[in-house]
C-alpha cells in the first residue's frame, strides 16, 4: 500500500497550504435533546407538534442524530477523518430558552464542551449564529417582522461572542438568510407558512439589519484573529438564452434570490436595480433611520458560498394571473434545460461548473473578497441498499460529486479566486428539516434505531483528500 507521502508526488489536484477541509452542520439538524438542558422549544419543534404529517415518516427534530450526548465521539470521527475545520450553529433557543432572557448555564457548558473538544482534535470551530431556528417566543411576537427580534438577535450575538469569543475566531451571523424568507413567507415549506410577498421583503430586510448590527458589536468587541461573516446559498441564474428576454429573466431572478443578501452583506448596499423594482411595485421595506450607514458600515470579513445546483430561467410565456399573490415569478419562468445531469432522488441539476462561475463573479465583482465553500453536496434516497457486508455505504456517486466540484474549485483557485476551503454537506446523515432522514448527505452513516455511526466509502476518500491535501 502506497504512503502519503508517496502518494502525493501524483496529486493531480493540489490545494494551498492551510487549505480548510471539513464539513458543515447545523444545531437543529444534528443535536436532538430538543426538550432537555434547559431548551426552549423553536419553530421546528413547534411545527412537529402541530402537523407531524408534513414530516418524511412524520420524524421531527427531538432526537435526530444526537450529537448533544453523542459530541465526544463524533469530534474524534471528524479527527479521524482528516477535519481541520468544522461549522456547526447555536441553537438560539438552547442557549436563551425564550429567545430573550438568560443564558442557560446548562448550554453554555454544552457548546463550550464542544469548541473545547474541536481545539484538542486539532479541529477549527467555525461558528454559524442563525441556522432557520427561530425560538417559538419571538416567532409569537412576529419572527423577523419584529424589529424587536433584530434587537435580541443582537443582543444573543453579543452573549455568543462573550462566552466564547476567545476560543471562537470564524462567526457568521446567518445560513442561507434567503430561505427562511423563501420558506416562511412565500412558498410554505417553513414554519409560519404565511404567503405574503411584502411581510417576505420586511423579514429579509431586517434580517439584514441584524446582520450589520451583529458584526457593528463584534467589531466593538474587537476578538483577537476574529473574523464574522455570513453564509449564503449562491445560486446561480442562467438564462435559457442570449435572447434580452431571457437575459433580462435571469438578471431579476439573480436580484431577489442572490444580491439582496450577496451586495448588502459585501458591498454594504442594495442593488439600485432591485430597489427600482421594489418600488415601482410598492413594495419596499419599512425601515428606520440610520439603518443604510449601519449596513454600509459593517460588510463581512469573509463570505460563505453554499452551492447545490444551478437556477435556469427564461422570459415569462404567460402573463401572471393579477389575483394571484405577487411572487418573484411574476417576472420569470422556470426553465428545465434539455440533455441535463440530475440527481434524481431530490430533483436537482448536478451542474459542477456553477461552483467556479459562482468564485469567478465573486473575484471579478465583489472584490475577490476572502471566502470558502461552506456547503456542497449530494442527499440519496435508500443508500442501505449500497451496504456490504461490513456495513459499509459504497456512495461512489458522491465520491465522484464531491471530486468533479472540486475541480472547478481548484480551477478558481489557479485563476487567482480567494477561497480558502471547502466544507461538505454534511459530516453524518442527520434530520433534514421536512424531509427529516429521506435523503442521506453523510460522509458517516447514522443507524437511526441503533444511533450507530459507520464510515461511508467517501468518507475514507475525504480522508485521504483532506491528508494530501488534494487528490
Amino acid at each position: 500500500m502506497k504512503t502519503i507521502q508517496e502518494t502525493d508526488q501524483q496529486l493531480q489536484f493540489r490545494f494551498p497550504q492551510g487549505f480548510w477541509w471539513g464539513s458543515a452542520t447545523s444545531a437543529t439538524q444534528i443535536e436532538g435533546a430538543a426538550r432537555e438542558g434547559g431548551k426552549g422549544l423553536n419553530i421546528w419543534d413547534y411545527w412537529y407538534e402541530q402537523e407531524p404529517h408534513r414530516f418524511f415518516d412524520g420524524v421531527g427534530p427531538d432526537v435526530t442524530s444526537d450529537f448533544y450526548h453523542r459530541y465526544k465521539e463524533d469530534i474524534q470521527l471528524m479527527k479521524d477523518l482528516g477535519h481541520n475545520s468544522f461549522r456547526f450553529s447555536i441553537s438560539w433557543s438552547r442557549l436563551i430558552p425564550d429567545g430573550i432572557g438568560e443564558a442557560n448555564v446548562e448550554a453554555v457548558r454544552f457548546y463550550d464542551n464542544v469548541i473545547n473538544e474541536l481545539l484538542v482534535a486539532g479541529i477549527e470551530p467555525f461558528v454559524n449564529l442563525y441556522h432557520f431556528d427561530m425560538p417559538l417566543t419571538l416567532q409569537k411576537m412576529g419572527g423577523w417582522e419584529n424589529r424587536e427580534v433584530v434587537e435580541a438577535y443582537v443582543r444573543y450575538a453579543t452573549i455568543c461572542f462573550e462566552r466564547f469569543g476567545d476560543r471562537v475566531k470564524k462567526w457568521f451571523t446567518h445560513n442561507e438568510p434567503i430561505v427562511p424568507v423563501e420558506g416562511g413567507y412565500l412558498y410554505d415549506f417553513h414554519y409560519p407558512n404565511v404567503v405574503d410577498f411584502r411581510r417576505a421583503v420586511q423579514v429579509a430586510y431586517h434580517t439584514v439589519v441584524a446582520h450589520a448590527k451583529a458584526i457593528a458589536v463584534f467589531r466593538r468587541m474587537n476578538i483577537r484573529d476574529g473574523k464574522i461573516g455570513i453564509i449564503l446559498n449562491l445560486t446561480p441564474s442562467y438564462p435559457r438564452s442570449q435572447h434580452p428576454a431571457d437575459v433580462k429573466a435571469a438578471h431579476i431572478a439573480d436580484l431577489f434570490f442572490n444580491r439582496s443578501f450577496l451586495d448588502p452583506a459585501v458591498k454594504g448596499e442594495y442593488p439600485s436595480d432591485l430597489i427600482a423594482l421594489l418600488k415601482e411595485y410598492g413594495y419596499l421595506p419599512i425601515f428606520e433611520k440610520g439603518d443604510l450607514q449601519i449596513i454600509k458600515e459593517n460588510t463581512v470579513d469573509i463570505l460563505g458560498i453554499n452551492y447545490y445546483q444551478p437556477r435556469r430561467v427564461k422570459a415569462k410565456e404567460h402573463l401572471p394571473n393579477p389575483y394571484a399573490p405577487f411572487m418573484p415569478e411574476w417576472f420569470f419562468d422556470y426553465y428545465a434545460m434539455p440533455g441535463r445531469k440530475m440527481n434524481s432522488y431530490r430533483g436537482w441539476e448536478i451542474y459542477e461548473k456553477g461552483i467556479y462561475d459562482i468564485l469567478m463573479n465573486i473575484k471579478e465583482h465583489y472584490g475577490n473578497i476572502e471566502c470558502f465553500i461552506s456547503e456542497n453536496g449530494m442527499g440519496v434516497e435508500g443508500e442501505e441498499r449500497f451496504r456490504d457486508d461490513e456495513g459499509i455505504v459504497h456512495d461512489d456517486y458522491r465520491i465522484e460529486f464531491i471530486r468533479e466540484h472540486l475541480k472547478w474549485v481548484h480551477r478558481a483557485i489557479e485563476e487567482g479566486v480567494n477561497v480558502k476551503g471547502y466544507h461538505l454537506w454534511t459530516f453524518m446523515d442527520n434530520w433534514s428539516w421536512t424531509n427529516a432522514y429521506k435523503n442521506r448527505y453523510g460522509l458517516v452513516h447514522v443507524d437511526l434505531n441503533t444511533g450507530d455511526r459507520t464510515v461511508k466509502k467517501s468518507g475514507y476518500w475525504f480522508k485521504s483528500v483532506a491528508q494530501q491535501n488534494g487528490f
